[in-house]
């Protein structure tokens, strides 16, 4: 008898529901769902996310409250295709269909963030996700927009900070105190939002004080995190438009489990300073045909010190401008678009005994322009992009790169309910720093790392094809994709060992081949109201492979899942429980262990205190992994060192008022 694996199970079932949709008689007009407005902000055409085109995922409101974790990569791994790099409890960078590292842009507010997350997996991303209004996934190529860094997508923080629309008058805001047993740690979160006649101004701050987190076996040594962080924002308003700006500093010290230390030698800690000053402005009507121009600035000055015990290590420094202008426009309701520029600049510099990578300066610009089109039941965009990077490195000769981006999508409404969606992508990409110019030891990772001065940029061809169903208590989305890289970048073990005093240290080696990606995503919600309670039902699965040409596996891609999840709500009591399988990966590369397959069981209440005019109080119980379960990432670079967090509880109030 040939088994029926649950993926297939579940892949049917979506797909069942979507035909369904197909072979209906008549659309159910009466029963249409009520899509969320839900804008985009990093889209410069100001879609709501079923206006993109592309694959998006936005988490907001109590989505996010339910989500939020201590890193960016943990708050959005729930997402179909979005996974986290994961190098303990303090560190997680999103990785997106197995594409991490400098292929997944990290935006704040729409601008790049400017740290070293992208050099190294134990370097943490300088957003705290705790005081996010929203967080947006882009899939796909997105460097028609953003530059050469998001060939694989982007994940944008959305804070407020400086607001681009007035505001309600008076003050309004949110505060939040939680408990976690796992790490018998705490978490504080203050914000606060003024609105006037012509004005808003903003403040914002955290702090986190979290001990060394429990594992399914007994305390994960040297992962405590400690975070401090905060911002001013302020903007002006009028008939011509806004400008306004803000200021953060964000403060971040954590341990590396990888490097615990011992009885004889301490382990390894890492603090992280960043002061980053953003300005933005939105010009209404400036000439015939244009509708509104939007300038942004950010200069980010960020370092982090690597410790080991009380001793200096290794320190990085970089400091990053960037400039962005974009030009929206508008013909007719059937038609609309944005061209723009952006020029950025950054300087990195690493000094120590593990500064693997020396002093380098780059910069770049770039030229795009979207354009979407809507006719009928057929909604198209068509986009083009080019820039030039230019790299420098001490002791390196200068590299530039141009590079050519072309991007063709549509989504045609076969009924009412009914969508179907392609995307086509040609997408390039220069080779950053670390795959440059890397040459030694680099002790987090437990490697020996070398680039490739020669490496040549990467290029990618990507299809993607979806259908989307979307009713009144039924929601579908299933979607394939396949992408073809040339010259596909990546960090290869060589199976050699380099003796550091005495300690053999993997060496890893940059290079290129030609690869192929491919995956797909599905997911299923379905309400139901039934007597005095709310419910929610949500199916999910997703799968990438990616395969070197010639034969072969890449390194870390994520294992493929499949999960089912229901919320509820009746009167001033909601709740929910998640269960996600996550597979064994055994399509390792070379010298790369296979990970087991693991099952984490989550769940959440929340009760209403008070819900006024004035305020609303609510308390709230969320517990992760409780099954307490060992749990190892296909992603992470220390998944034989370093399992997951085990069980743990938190526990808290939020307000806003």
């Amino acid at each position: 008898m040939t088994r029926c694996h649950p993926q297939t199970l579940l892949f049917l079932a979506i797909s069942v529901a979507l035909s369904g949709a197909v072979l209906a008689d008549e659309p159910a007009t009466d029963t249409e769902k009520t899509l969320d407005k839900v804008i985009v902000k990093a889209d410069p055409l100001g879609n709501d996310v079923e206006g993109l085109v592309q694959p998006a995922t936005v988490i907001a409101g109590a989505e996010l409250d339910r989500k939020k974790s201590n890193t960016l990569g943990e708050t959005v791994t729930g997402i179909p295709g979005v996974t986290s790099s994961y190098f303990g409890p303090g560190v997680g960078r999103p990785v997106i269909r197995g594409q991490d590292g400098a292929r997944v842009a990290i935006l704040s507010n729409g601008m790049t963030n400017d740290d070293v997350s992208n050099v190294s997996q134990d370097h943490a991303v300088s957003i705290e996700p705790f005081l996010a209004d929203q967080i947006e996934v882009i899939k796909g190529p997105t460097n028609l927009l953003y530059g050469s860094g998001a060939i694989g997508g982007i994940v944008n923080a959305a804070d407020g900070r400086i607001a681009t629309a007035p505001l309600d008058a008076g003050l309004s805001g949110r505060a939040e105190t939680r408990y976690d047993n796992g790490s018998n740690g705490f978490t504080q979160l203050l914000r606060a939002d003024l609105g006037g006649d012509g004005y808003a101004l903003h403040a914002d701050g955290v702090y986190r004080d979290n001990g060394d987190v429990a594992g399914p076996d007994g305390d994960i040594a040297n992962s405590a995190v400690q975070t401090r962080t905060g911002a001013l924002g302020g903007t002006v308003f009028g008939d011509w438009g806004y400008a306004g700006a803000s200021l953060s500093r964000y403060l971040n010290e954590y341990g590396n489990p990888a490097e615990p230390g011992d009885a004889f030698e301490p382990g390894v800690t890492l603090n992280m300073q960043q002061t980053r000053f953003e300005s933005k402005a939105g010009i209404n009507d400036p000439i015939q045909g244009i509708e509104m121009v939007k300038l942004g600035y950010s200069y980010t000055d960020y370092r982090h010190t690597e410790f080991e015990g009380s001793d200096v290590g290794t320190q990085f420094f970089s400091e990053g401008h960037q400039f962005r202008a974009e030009a929206v426009h508008s013909s007719n309701d059937s038609h609309k678009g944005a061209f723009g520029i952006q020029a950025q600049k950054k300087s990195f510099e690493a000094i120590g005994a593990e500064a693997f990578i020396p002093s380098t300066s780059s910069q770049g610009a770039g030229l795009f322009i979207v354009e979407q089109f809507t006719k009928g039941r057929l909604k198209s965009e068509i986009g083009a992009r080019f820039d030039r990077n230019q790299s420098e490195a001490d002791g390196f000769n200068s590299r530039s790169f141009s590079l050519y981006s072309l991007s063709a999508a549509a989504r045609y409404a076969l009924d009412d309910n009914l969508d179907f969606t392609l995307n086509l992508d040609h997408a390039e990409r220069s080779p950053v720093e670390e795959e440059l110019y890397s040459d030694g030891v680099h002790a987090a990772t437990a490697a020996y790392e070398i680039g490739d001065p020669d490496l040549v940029k990467e290029q990618a061809n990507q299809i993607e094809v979806g259908l989307h169903v979307h009713r009144d208590r039924f929601e579908a989305k299933a979607s394939i994709y396949r992408s073809r890289f040339k010259d596909y970048i990546y960090l290869s073990d060589t199976g050699l060992e380099f003796d550091d005093d005495g300690e053999l240290l993997s060496i890893r080696q940059w290079r290129q081949d030609d690869t192929t990606f491919t995956g797909y995503e599905a997911e299923l919600t379905y309400t139901i109201e039934t007597t005095g309670i709310n419910h929610e039902l949500r199916v999910f699965m997703d799968s990438v492979r990616a395969e070197i040409d010639g034969g072969g596996n890449l390194p870390r891609i994520p294992a493929s899942r499949y999960g089912a999840g229901w919320n509820w709500q009746t009167g001033k009591w909601q709740g929910g429980i998640g269960i996600i399988r996550t597979n064994s990966q055994k399509d390792t590369a070379d010298y790369e262990t296979p990970t087991d397959g693991y099952t984490l069981v989550n769940a959440n209440i929340n009760y209403v205190l008070h819900d006024g005019a004035d305020a609303s109080w609510e308390v709230f119980l969320q517990g992760n992994n409780l099954g307490n379960v060992e749990a190892r990432s296909a992603t992470s670079a220390i998944k034989d060192l370093v399992p997951m967090p085990g069980r743990a509880i938190s526990a808290g109030i939020r307000v806003y008022f």
